[in-house]
């Protein structure tokens, strides 16, 4: 029980990853507070799942993230662990993307993300311990064409966490990101399935498989790992399988 008398917050959590997430932390021992904006979900989720608790969560909002802690202190005891979780993507190339759906796609996947380190890191400075994932994406590892405000985001999240982690250095807490390619969600099942036919594994990922990593970044087996980028797609990023003509065509 790797996570046993420990305290998370997931956000994004009422369903896909997210989900995925709070039932493998809650499996491994935490009690987990779920923060989403689509309330009949995660409130079913926190019925189903042991020892979580599901409160109204819109990360872009500074004072509903202060709510949030004060929710996980006080039902559940002080938050040991973030995963920032909570995502959208805006479909839309550069000059087609209007500029609302690019600032929403960053106050979300990027601000949002920046405002549950600033709200949740003092609390962990200050016990000498404490671990952050940030969600990212492969798109956080290169360019995708038609989707410039997600791609964008991600490689901020990318940023932000090395940032972070050598901003709490000495402090015992830990910050790293995860980057999952295209993966079995409502967001990922609209993707193209040429995304990830030429993969070395060829096939779309499961949310288990994104959580194994996102637990073992959280919990105390990753106790010398921080501001790491953690790649979960499949071989997406890394090329072209094949040989020869296969692989140039």
């Amino acid at each position: 029980m790797r996570f046993q008398g420990k305290v998370a917050i997931v956000t994004g959590g009422a369903r896909g990853m997210g989900a995925s997430h709070v039932r493998g932390l809650a499996a491994e021992g935490a009690r987990v507070l779920i923060g989403d904006v689509l309330d009949s979900e995660g409130e079913a989720l926190a019925r189903e799942v042991p020892g979580a608790r599901y409160v109204h969560l819109d990360v872009t909002r500074e004072g509903a993230w202060q709510h949030a802690l004060r929710t996980a202190e006080e039902s559940l005891g002080p938050v040991d662990v973030l995963i920032n979780n909570a995502g959208i993507v805006h479909f839309g190339g550069v000059e087609e993307q209007s500029p609302e759906h690019f600032r929403r796609t960053l106050d979300v996947n990027l601000v949002g993300a920046f405002l549950g380190m600033h709200t949740l890191l003092p609390g962990m400075r200050e016990r000498g311990a404490g671990a952050v994932v940030n969600v990212s994406s492969a798109a956080g590892m290169t360019g995708f064409a038609g989707a410039v405000g997600y791609v964008a985001s991600k490689w901020g999240v990318r940023g932000m966490t090395k940032a972070a982690a050598l901003d709490m250095a000495g402090s015992g807490v830990r910050i790293n990101s995860v980057h999952p390619g295209v993966i079995r969600t409502p967001m990922g099942e609209s993707a193209s399935p040429q995304l990830f036919t030429h993969q070395p594994l060829p096939r779309i990922g499961e949310p288990a498989e994104v959580t194994r990593m996102v637990l073992f970044l959280a919990g105390d087996d990753a106790s010398f790992t921080t501001g790491g980028e953690f790649l979960i797609d499949g071989g997406q990023t890394i090329g072209v399988a094949g040989h020869g003509e296969a692989a140039a065509g």
